[in-house]
């Protein structure tokens, strides 16, 4: 019998397809949405289920960003055999998002049991909200957003793609989070660093689901509900997406850091009252 439910699966699919990219931890509501759930969180089919589903979030990415994509991956494809191509913003910006990945690769591997050990706790994800909501209001304020996209440079890539290790390591403090706020540190404006923490996203999230396939599907992870969690994570990511990139073009992380403080405040409630197991 399979560790989560065609019901669950689509319940996790579509929470993971609204939170992935928005700076609010889908590692985080997951595990509270499967603790609501009766599902045990540090169980290895579910985990693996996590991050298979995070699969169809990237999709969604890739085919909303397919003609940058395209851009990208053609200049460095060009640049690989056209020394003049290599002068390229777009040939040194897929360099940037390979070697930025090398960070989160490295840690992934070597702390994979503290990561799906103590590290896995309801508790640390409360903690992790709050904590990277002052973060978040902290780079939302100090931030001068004087930089675009064209603007980003080797050390933006690999200070933004080092971050997403916060979120690795600290369920509850989100990668989208991490890298955003560390982008607005270094001066972007709110839609480059948006579209930088995307990008960025890309290599880490895939990675990691297609690692993490295997032992899902023998931990006892049935392959119907991965496959629904993943179709509905791809459809909800898709519009998170595109309403995530209208939002912040005209609004601050307020809101996001607000909402964090509550459901972070609202998880150690539930946890101190016992009607959630960490």
């Amino acid at each position: 019998m399979s560790a989560i439910s065609i019901g669950q699966a689509v319940v996790l699919g579509a929470v993971e397809g609204v939170t992935e990219f928005l700076p609010v931890s889908s590692t985080g509501h997951l595990k509270i949405v499967e603790g609501l759930m009766g599902i045990p969180v540090d169980d290895d089919a579910v985990i693996g289920f996590s991050a298979v589903i995070q699969v169809g979030a990237i999709a969604a990415v890739l085919v909303y960003f397919r003609k940058d994509i395209v851009r990208i991956v053609s200049a460095w494809l060009r640049g690989l055999t056209d020394r003049e191509q290599r002068y390229h913003h777009d040939y040194k910006f897929a360099w940037w998002v390979i070697l930025a990945t090398i960070p989160i690769v490295l840690v992934g591997l070597t702390a994979k049991p503290l990561i799906k050990g103590p590290l896995a706790s309801l508790w640390v994800v409360a903690g992790s909200l709050i904590v990277g909501s002052g973060v978040m209001w902290v780079a939302d304020r100090t931030g001068r957003l004087k930089r675009g996209e064209d603007d980003t440079s080797f050390k933006d890539a690999m200070l933004v793609g080092g971050s997403q290790i916060l979120a690795l390591l600290f369920p509850g403090f989100s990668r989208s989070g991490a890298t955003m706020s560390t982008a607005l540190m270094l001066d972007l404006d709110r839609v480059a660093a948006t579209r930088l923490s995307f990008f960025l996203g890309i290599p880490a999230l895939t990675g990691a689901g297609l690692y993490e396939l295997k032992d899902a599907l023998g931990a006892g992870t049935g392959a119907a509900p991965l496959v629904v969690g993943t179709l509905v994570s791809f459809v909800v990511a898709y519009a998170s997406v595109a309403w995530l990139l209208k939002f912040v073009a005209k609004h601050s992380f307020n809101a996001f850091v607000i909402y964090r403080i509550a459901v972070g405040l609202l998880l150690f409630g539930l946890l101190g009252a016992g009607v959630l197991q960490s």
